[in-house]
């Protein structure tokens, strides 16, 4: 790989080593070591199947890793004590790849789900738990920093385009001011221009916020335009590493295979008949 490990006066923000999982005889990630330096916006690309989602999903908890070790600010994940994870994963803010709103909910509940929630992180002086009201509020707020007026927090989100949903994705995820941001294919579903749109608001968000990042993606023009660093995953292990600037000429057989989408190279696809 290439790129340049953090500074050792200062650790990364989240620090991967190690890491292996396996789905019965299914190698998913075969030994992935990774450090993402404080207030950095990272991008992992790979194919299907490559392992990028089971990654981040070992990262926030939702899968349990065969081996490896899983640091967020010089704190193991994976051998934290229950409160001490809960604390750790409620530092993150997660844009899923569908938006996974809660149909049930308006949208503007569904932006201020992490403030009203009773198990809701972080309640302090600095952040105190919020009334209905206060969180209506909020969620306007949040909707007018992602680009919707807040009357669009009495709609549902049935009544709202793809786009409009991505947004309030992102207004939720950002709603408690996260330390960590995960995006899972952003631009997924979305027309060219409305993709733009959308990585501008999370380069925005993240700037303005001072959040780590990582997203995880198969759209080169979003991973050139939302991230400062870039690693590629093949084969559940990471086989180039570097600014996400040198996402199109790497010199790296295998990265530039997949970001020119050329057929002919060293990945090849197993076609089912």
């Amino acid at each position: 790989m290439t790129g340049q490990a953090p500074s050792p006066s200062k650790p990364p923000k989240i620090r991967i080593r190690g890491l292996y999982k396996s789905f019965g005889s299914k190698h998913v990630l075969s030994g992935v070591d990774l450090d993402v330096a404080e207030g950095t916006s990272f991008v992992i690309i790979g194919g299907s199947g490559s392992g990028k989602s089971v990654l981040l999903r070992c990262i926030l908890g939702l899968i349990t890793p065969d081996a490896g070790t899983i640091e967020i600010d010089g704190k193991d994940v994976l051998t934290a004590s229950w409160r001490e994870r809960e604390a750790i994963i409620g530092e993150i803010g997660m844009l899923f790849q569908n938006g996974a709103l809660f149909d049930s909910l308006t949208v503007w509940e569904n932006v201020a789900f992490g403030l009203l929630a009773p198990e809701a992180r972080r309640h302090s002086a600095a952040h105190p738990r919020l009334t209905r009201v206060q969180a209506k509020v909020r969620a306007g707020e949040i909707l007018n920093q992602v680009g919707l007026d807040a009357s669009v927090g009495d709609l549902s989100p049935s009544e709202l385009s793809g786009g409009m949903q991505k947004r309030v994705g992102l207004a939720r995820a950002i709603a408690d001011k996260p330390a960590i941001l995960f995006f899972d294919e952003p631009t997924t579903g979305l027309d060219p221009i409305m993709g733009a749109v959308i990585d501008g608001l999370i380069v925005d968000c993240v700037k303005q916020m001072g959040s780590t990042a990582i997203a995880i993606t198969h759209d080169m023009a979003s991973a050139q335009r939302i991230g400062d660093e870039a690693a590629m995953l093949y084969k559940g292990k990471l086989v180039w590493q570097g600014p996400a600037s040198s996402l199109m000429h790497s010199g790296n057989p295998l990265v530039d295979q997949f970001t020119h989408g050329r057929r002919e190279g060293p990945i090849t696809m197993e076609l089912r008949r």
